[in-house]
């Protein structure tokens, strides 16, 4: 039972997360330039930092892309950072990424978004996001400034961002419907004739040099369509007929329009036929499990209007659902051991006292893990589940011996003592094998190797721990479950011995020694 108190004690201090961040020599930059900048401005920022992150002495190469990917806008963008291997290096993944995000803090006119490893292994741009739907965008808004501001105040929170972005300058037109009509004009026809003037129109296309196609589009320049005054003096060819020249009628679209320059929405996110707000954020100095269960509080105690809910996606969703796959996982190998053993030993009780063992490999999984400063994530929870079958090995090879001694005709006290002496050294030295087999692992040597290292962690913590507890605790056990029918059907017989209403010891158990 201490051991077991120790173990609950010890998991609330051990850190969770999906999958540990490995050092694959790969980061990833993002960042946006202010709302409305062309292609042009974007790229000169985009070199600009590129400069300050050459300055580090680590840096092998860069990769730069604008408006890609799920980075869509010409003010968004991406860079790929190539590191070189770790052993040529002084500064390890992490701690390039720090120096990284603290430089960029002097580079002006861009917003940094995000700065962390390459995580297409991992499974999601950012470790934690947060889904905020509902059906009221405006609603959504004032949900989301609430809920993004207690966010950033969580320790280990960094580089958080809303999908709700800054609005980018629009110009907006108004159209006069009854004026458009008397001028025999509608609003399809009057967006049919603005749309080849200001986004432009393929109209065929050419063959370059190099053999690769091109599209010919056909718009007006930019010096044409900058304000909304150019826009509203733009042409459209009206539904009247000139009858000296057989000619539609040309009006400018500030004759049958309003045109102001406004601001309009960069993006509307939709999930599950509802809009959605959806924040990300790195963590930095915690796992990104702890921070999520602190998010997932403040969660809990926002008052949201009906039909709007708070959803966990992302890396910690994914850790959810693999904790409660490995749990099943437990509890099925767990019954199916129980089960091959009530068989082999023909007892329901004898697979009890071996699989006593389990519980107590605990201790040394949460220990092993916090003494590594490692998590508890998807590596570990494999480690603890190929445990189970090593710790139970053990116990078996004491308990298979005892029973063997006692058939034997050896006194049971007597069987329990030459089974410790002689199955130790088998156990050991199976323990000690399988140990030394994981501590090259537990290093953490090679490339991205920091990924696997707390499998061997929990494994190496736990099978020390069970070994030493399993020679002392399984043969108490055995004697305990040993004496248990008889204790039983002495109590059947003797119903004196069973305790009494008031309290008093029963008769038979205050009697002396041979009464």
């Amino acid at each position: 039972m201490l051991s077991l108190l120790i173990a609950v004690i010890g998991a609330s201090f051990v850190g969770k997360e999906f999958v540990p961040e490995p050092d694959l020599g790969e980061i990833s930059v993002k960042f946006s330039t202010p709302s409305g900048s062309t292609l042009e401005q974007s790229e000169r920022k985009a070199q600009q930092v590129a400069r300050a992150i050459r300055e580090f002495p680590g840096v092998v190469d860069l990769y730069t892309t604008i408006n890609t990917g799920m980075d869509i806008g010409k003010n968004r963008v991406s860079l790929r950072v190539l590191l070189k291997p770790r052993h040529e290096r002084k500064l390890t993944q992490k701690q390039m990424v720090a120096a990284i995000r603290d430089r960029l803090e002097d580079v002006a006119g861009v917003e940094v978004t995000s700065v962390a490893a390459a995580r297409e292994a991992i499974g999601s741009l950012k470790p934690v996001m947060i889904s905020l739907q509902g059906s009221d965008l405006r609603v959504l808004q004032r949900i989301a400034d609430e809920f993004g501001g207690k966010m950033a105040k969580i320790p280990g929170v960094i580089d958080l961002e809303s999908s709700l972005k800054e609005p980018r300058p629009t110009i907006s037109i108004q159209v006069d419907r009854e004026r458009a009509a008397d001028l025999g004009l509608s609003v399809g026809q009057i967006a049919a004739g603005l749309r080849p003037l200001l986004a432009g129109e393929a109209v065929t296309s050419w063959q370059a040099e190099d053999g690769e196609n091109y599209d010919v589009r056909v718009q007006l320049p930019a010096s044409g369509r900058e304000s909304g005054s150019d826009v509203a003096a733009l042409p459209l060819a009206s539904g009247i007929m000139n009858p000296l020249t057989g000619q539609p009628e040309m009006v400018a679209v500030g004759q049958v329009a309003t045109v102001a320059e406004s601001t309009g929405t960069t993006q509307i996110n939709r999930r599950n036929l509802y809009r959605e707000v959806l924040f990300a954020a790195n963590v930095s100095g915690r796992p990104a499990g702890d921070v999520g269960a602190d998010i997932e509080k403040i969660a809990d105690a926002m008052k949201l209007p009906l039909g709007y809910r708070i959803v966990t996606q992302g890396a910690n969703n994914d850790m959810k659902e693999s904790v409660g796959h490995a749990t099943t996982a437990l509890v099925l190998g767990a019954l199916f051991i129980y089960m091959l053993l009530a068989v082999q030993f023909n007892s329901f009780l004898h697979p009890l006292t071996i699989m006593t063992s389990l519980p107590l490999s605990l201790v040394g999984v949460f220990g092993g893990l916090l003494l590594c400063g490692s998590t508890l994530n998807l590596f570990s929870l494999i480690g603890l589940l190929m445990l189970m079958g090593l710790v139970t090995k053990n116990a078996i090879l004491l308990v298979d011996f005892i029973r063997t001694a006692i058939s034997d005709g050896l006194p049971r006290e007597e069987a329990i003592l030459r089974a410790g002496r002689t199955r130790l050294r088998p156990i050991l030295m199976t323990t000690a094998a399988m140990v030394a087999g994981m501590v090259p692992l537990a290093l953490g040597l090679g490339e991205g190797a920091e990924q696997r290292a707390p499998m061997a962690h929990a494994l190496i913590g736990g099978l020390i721990t069970s070994t030493i507890l399993t020679l002392v605790v399984v043969p108490v056990m055995y004697t305990l479950l040993d004496d248990l029918p008889a204790f039983l059907r002495h109590l059947r017989k003797a119903p004196e011995l069973l305790p009494r209403p008031d309290g008093e010891r029963p008769a038979a158990l205050e009697r002396g020694p041979g009464e």
